[in-house]
């Protein structure tokens, strides 16, 4: 933003000729001058003249108070054309964008978003990820922020993945995504794909490419070289730190988001990135499945009827009656530090409703801690609220244990039994647990 004293006043607004939105320009009020770029005003308000601002925000004016508009720079009418070359001397892989800040492009007519959704939108903005890959084919199932994703939405991107990845020309899978829910869609993947025969990577940006701080580039750049390599996982891929110096590649079923807009906002948790990645290479950190010639098949039955709820002090057991009611058949407890609620010597104590509703549906415990894991041995209230039947699930995050619930109850021969469903649970499939975790 620019400012500037001015010293005239005009009555009647000017504008130059021509101007129109996507142009550079500056809007004139009495004392000061702001530039940016013309933003369409919206349909139901034409009184409103809107600017993007050079930090990236809008702002509107009403059009009555403005002296005058005028063209500093016009908008280009047409984007330049790219030709993609493909080279045989680099690797192929398959992109399936989702949506996200790092499928997006800023379009100054609307002040909002156009979807980077073909090779050559790619290219034209991302141009490193092609100087190590060539992008052989490029799914979009849908264009989502990742808050308005669901399970039947993680179900479209498995089953394009695993069609992906058992094309033989595809050496693995780079999957574009929003930040806010990715590591739900992690989790998902990791259950619903099983054991892998190639990498599969999910990237993002918190910061959008417009941006002189966007981290998207080093992600999408380590994103390529991990795709590229022998790791055969569910891996997400984002910065390390807050400088432009390489990423980790981390377990889907072990990471989450710990900051709203730090640009190394994920973290893995109760364990390793599988590898330091760099725009030049690999450094693993940790044991991974390789690189392998079988077939993926793709697995993807899930219960929706699943739900996670956060206990905290004096809250009311009868709660749980709600999702009795609504016929939901499993719910993680986030539960305090070793895996605590309130107990028969509490107020609203927890203990005899956790015995009823369990009858009716199957509770799962989670720590509302981020490091560590569940243990309800250590003190009596612990013991008490094992014996109601809960499953104890040791060092697991909570989302990843909502989507494994949702997944396990999702087949009817595994759901018939509680037993069952507990050796499911406790059951190591995509290292959603780490038996080396101490404490």
């Amino acid at each position: 933003m620019k400012l500037f004293i001015v010293g005239i006043f005009v009555l009647d607004m000017k504008i130059d000729s021509g101007i129109k939105a996507g142009d550079e320009v500056e809007i004139h009020f009495v004392k000061e001058i702001y530039e940016g770029t013309l933003i369409e005003s919206p349909e139901s308000d034409k009184n409103i003249v809107l600017l993007k601002l050079g930090n990236g925000y809008n702002i509107g004016f009403p059009r009555k108070e403005i002296l005058e508009i005028k063209l500093v720079e016009k908008a280009r009418d047409a984007e330049e054309k790219v030709e993609l070359k493909k080279s045989s001397g680099k690797p192929n892989i398959a992109m399936v964008i989702t949506g996200g800040t790092i499928a997006a492009r800023l379009n100054p007519k609307k002040g909002g978003v156009d979807w980077l959704d073909t090779p050559e939108s790619l290219f034209k903005y991302y141009p490193g990820i092609f100087d190590k890959v060539n992008v052989l084919r490029l799914e979009r199932p849908f264009m989502k922020a990742s808050e308005d994703m669901d399970y039947k939405d993680w179900q479209k991107i498995a089953k394009v993945v695993s069609e992906l990845l058992n094309d033989t020309n595809i050496q693995g899978v780079i999957i574009t995504h929003g930040t806010d829910f990715l590591h739900y869609t992690s989790a998902a993947l990791s259950f619903f794909l099983g054991k892998l025969n190639k990498p599969v990577v999910l990237t993002y940006s918190q910061r959008s490419i417009d941006r002189a701080s966007s981290d998207a580039n080093l992600n999408l750049v380590c994103a390529a070289v991990a795709a590229t390599s022998e790791i055969a996982e569910v891996m997400l891929v984002g910065h390390a730190n807050e400088s432009d110096e390489f990423c980790y590649a981390m377990p889907g079923t072990k990471v989450r988001k710990l900051h709203t807009s730090r640009r190394d906002a994920f973290k893995v948790v109760n364990g390793k990135p599988f590898a330091k990645v760099t725009q030049d290479g690999i450094e693993i950190m940790s044991n991974f499945n390789r690189r392998n010639n079988s077939k993926v098949k793709v697995d993807n039955k899930f219960e929706e009827k699943v739900g996670l709820l956060k206990i905290y002090p004096g809250q009311e057991a009868n709660v749980l009656d709600y999702y009795v009611k609504n016929g939901y058949k499993g719910l993680v407890l986030e539960m305090s530090g070793l895996g605590h609620a309130p107990t028969s010597r509490a107020r609203h104590g927890w203990t005899k409703k956790l015995k009823e509703v369990q009858k009716k549906i199957v509770v799962c415990a989670t720590s509302q801690c981020i490091n560590g894991r569940v243990d309800p041995l250590v003190y009596s209230n612990g013991r008490e609220l094992l014996e109601t039947g809960i499953i104890y699930l040791e060092d697991m995050l909570s989302e990843a244990a909502l989507v494994k619930l949702g997944w396990i109850l999702g087949h009817s021969e595994w759901a018939k039994s509680k037993e069952v469903v507990k050796e499911k649970m406790l059951h190591n499939f995509a290292h959603e647990f780490n038996k080396m975790l101490e404490g």
